[in-house]
This record gives C-alpha cells, structure tokens and sequence, in this order.
C-alpha cells in the first residue's frame, strides 16, 4: 500500500516504529498518523457504527468526523487521522460507545495553563499563516493554534501548481507555498511577541466580564495526554477552513468511501495508496486535481462522474485525464456502493435534464475505491458559539459568518479569512488572511506606517482573482455579504 515511486514527492521511509492495533503487531513509520499506518497494513475498518454496528472506516483525514476514533494508550476517543504514530503505542478499536478509565484520569491531567495575547488566530492554514504574519509585522503579540502536527493546512497534500499572478504564487505548488510560509513562521519565531502551538484544538469560547478580552479554552496534547490552556486576546482570527460535504446514498458508509481531501492526505502526506481502483465523483477543480494525483501514485481511476451536464472545473485538468484514457462522464451520479465489509464495486446512473435517473442506465464499475468531491461547507462551530451574525449563501458553501470588507464579523474584534468565510480558493484564503490579519492588529491599537497602503494592495489582489469566470460564485457570495452588512 506504501507508494513506491512518485513523479513529484520523494517518500522518505525512515526510523521504523513497532506498534500493536488489538493485540495484533504492526510496523509503520515516525512520520505516519495512526491511521495511516493502519491503512498501509490493510487495515480498512477502523470502528463500527453505535446502532447497526456497520464497518467504518478513513473518511477524513483532518479530525472533523468519528469514523477513526479510537482508544490509543488507554485513551478512549483519539482522532487517529491525525495523532502521531509512536514506538511500542497500543492502539485498540472501539466497537461501542468509549468509556473513559478512571484510572488515567490522574495520568492526563496537568495544571491548568493561562495565556494572554493581543491576537489569537485559530488554524494554521494558507489564511491563518498568512493572518499570523501580517498580524505580528504590525506588532501584536500572536497566538498560532492548529490541531494538527504540522502547518499549512490543505497546501500540505497539494502537488499542483496554483494559478493567478506572481503576487498569488502562480506556478508555485502548493507543497512548496507550504514550505514558503513555514519558512517564514520560523523567522517569527525568533520574536517575542510570537507563538505556535501546535497539537492543540480550541474547543470552547467563554464570555469574558471584560468587555476588551475573549476567553478561550484549548486542549495542548502532549503525547497523548492532555493540559488545558486558557487563552486571554484582545482580538481573535478563525481560520479553521471547511469539512468535506457528503451524498447520500445505499453503501456511502463503506471502508473505501473518502472525502477527497482524506485521498489526498493517505497520497501526498503520507504515501499510502487509499486504493487500487477509483471511481471519483465530482469533476470540480478538486475532483479533477486528485483524479491526476492518483493516476500519478500509480492508481487506477475508473472513471470521473459529474452530475451536472458541464465539467465545473478548468478545462486544462479535464484535459490532461483525458489524454491519460479516464473518462469524465457529465450528467452521470453513484446510485451505490457495494460490498460486505469494504467497496468492492460502484453502480453508476445517468441523470436526465431534471437532474432524475435514467432507468436502466446503470452501469456497476469493478473498484475498491470511491471518492467524494462534492464540495465543501465552512466550519461555524466556533463562530456560532461565539455568537456571530450567521447568514446563508449557496455560493459562499453554505452557512458563513456574517463579515465585512475588513473580515471583520458582527461581533467586534472576532474576524473570519478563509474558507469558514465561504469557500475558495487556497490563493484568496491567504489574501483574506493578509487582511484579517492586518485589521485584527490594528483593532487593538497596533499599526505602522504602511498599513494603508498593504490594505489597497491586498484589496486589489484579491479583486482581481475574482474577477475571471471561475471567480464568479465567491464574487456573487462576497456581493451578497455586502448587502446583508449594510441592512
């Protein structure tokens, strides 16, 4: 399952860990998550459903869902997608609903840690690291918090070159854009005023008797225990980016069934194989883009499937599937999934004009791997909790936070950049974060010289991104945010 030879990534197989998944002895790497070093061992079925007991398996990859929870050391509930593999761990699945050892509650627990800074910004993504930089160069002090191991969010697992200008890296991949912006994390690092905390996840927002201070709470894992952090800011960034969306239909639970960013992360992170044989769905820029990536890990895909009767993506990535013999079939959508126990084949239907099936038009494809690229919704969690204005807007993904020209959302001094603002592109996320970034310093008193002027420049930059036609639903999403602000 491991991918041997790759076009663009070179795989490093090095420091071999031992670990056991119940009972059973496993061999993996240091730089695999948990899951994925399951996943390279065969291991398809992660945990079972709490009603019918139903295999589940890797869905994800970015700890938003509850397909790969498991108990790891003792510790019920761990998001193995993105918890590290470590020497002689115990990795045990669970088949009902977790109960937490009372013995280890003494083992996890450490005092209580408290924080302050001007700025917290929440996701170390393209927007977040972008908001991070901005924010410190004005001269606050910054606060970075991902959950996973590493920074750079989706460009982590983005082998292809990004379009737009120079300003928006054009021609860069999006490996490289991550390496770019780490590199320059590292050099904030230095600053007093700066820091990264890593492997963390903010999972409260408490109101505050001040009205100039946000209270929030994060769990630090170290390990895989856990120390409470209390974060006292001025100003806040959310950055957390989207979850991928899901269709509804007979066998969509199945081991084999992927959200496209979860193909991506087992391929270009982790060289794990998700498969054999695909059949992707969706023929979006995403869809099209990780068609490419699997053919080139060495994957076959069977087929792409677009519901609608037109390709939504740029046509270059169509056409480079089509001259390697894929098949990207328009008004075509899954109907099924079979298997017992993982995907074994996929029942396909063509849809009418109505957007209805086809009687009789079903074609069962021979595949172990489906994969879902059917859009994205921005994550709100936080923001509800917050308290933000929240509105709907279809072009925007769904349901946003309710944000003005400055990113700024209808709760003073809690801003939003990135795809939890609607989703876009990786290039317009990290504009959004230059200006979310700049504006939540400048909320709490810290401005230079040229911060106009950056502003002007940013506006432009991200103006003219929207402007060709594949900018037209974000430019429609951030027209009809304007409108609702000014009611």
């Amino acid at each position: 399952m491991r991918i041997q030879k790759h076009p663009i990534i070179d795989f490093i197989w090095e420091k071999p860990v031992s670990f056991t998944y119940n009972d059973e002895e496993f061999s993996g790497y240091e730089t695999d998550c948990i899951a994925a070093a399951l996943h390279a061992n065969k291991v398809k079925t992660f945990s079972k459903s709490l009603l019918y007991q139903r295999d589940r398996g890797f869905f994800c990859g970015i700890g938003k869902c509850s397909s790969c929870l498991m108990t790891v050391n003792g510790i019920p509930n761990v998001r193995t997608c993105i918890a590290p593999l470590t020497n002689k761990v115990v990795v045990e699945s669970q088949d009902t609903r977790a109960q937490w050892p009372m013995e280890k509650l003494a083992d996890t627990a450490e005092e209580k840690k408290t924080v302050k800074v001007d700025v917290l910004i929440i996701g170390a993504g393209p927007a977040g690291l972008e908001a991070s930089l901005q924010a410190a160069k004005q001269g606050a002090s910054v606060l970075l918090i991902d959950e996973n191991q590493r920074v750079g969010g989706q460009l982590i697992k983005q082998t292809h070159k990004f379009f737009g200008s120079k300003q928006e890296k054009a021609g860069t991949r999006g490996i490289d854009i991550a390496i770019l912006l780490h590199q320059s994390i590292q050099s904030l690092m230095a600053m007093d005023r700066f820091t990264l905390m890593l492997d963390a996840t903010v999972f409260g927002f408490y109101e505050n008797k001040s009205e100039k201070e946000f209270t929030f709470a994060v769990m630090k894992r170290k390990g895989y225990q856990n120390q409470l952090v209390e974060v006292h800011c001025q100003s806040v960034v959310i950055a957390v980016g989207a979850m991928e969306n899901m269709l509804l239909f007979p066998g969509n639970d199945l081991p084999g069934v992927y959200g496209a960013g979860a193909v991506q992360t087992l391929m270009n992170v982790y060289g794990v194989k998700p498969g054999n044989s695909v059949v992707m769905v969706g023929a979006g820029n995403v869809g099209l883009i990780v068609s490419y990536q699997l053919l080139q890990a060495g994957i076959n895909v069977a087929c792409v499937v677009e519901a609608a009767p037109i390709i939504g993506g740029y046509h270059v990535h169509a056409a480079k599937l089509r001259r390697c013999g894929v098949p990207i079939l328009t008004s075509h959508s899954i109907k099924e999934v079979h298997g017992d126990h993982f995907v074994e084949s996929a029942e396909i239907v063509t849809l009418n004009k109505q957007w209805k099936p086809v009687k009789g038009s079903e074609q069962t494809i021979d595949c172990d791997t489906v994969c879902l690229a059917v859009g994205l919704t921005p994550s709100t969690r936080l923001l509800g909790q917050i308290g933000v204005s929240m509105v709907t807007i279809p072009e925007a993904g769904g349901y946003v936070a309710l944000h003005d020209h400055t990113m700024q959302t209808s709760v003073p001094n809690v801003f939003v950049a990135g795809d939890a603002s609607g989703i876009e592109e990786a290039s317009t996320a990290m504009i959004e974060g230059k200006i979310a970034g700049l504006h939540a310093a400048h909320s709490v008193g810290h401005k230079t010289k040229d911060a106009d002027t950056l502003d002007d420049r940013f506006r432009d930059e991200i103006q003219r991104l929207r402007a060709g036609p594949f900018g037209e639903k974000p430019r429609i999403a951030k027209e009809k945010m304007s409108d609702l602000w000014r009611q």
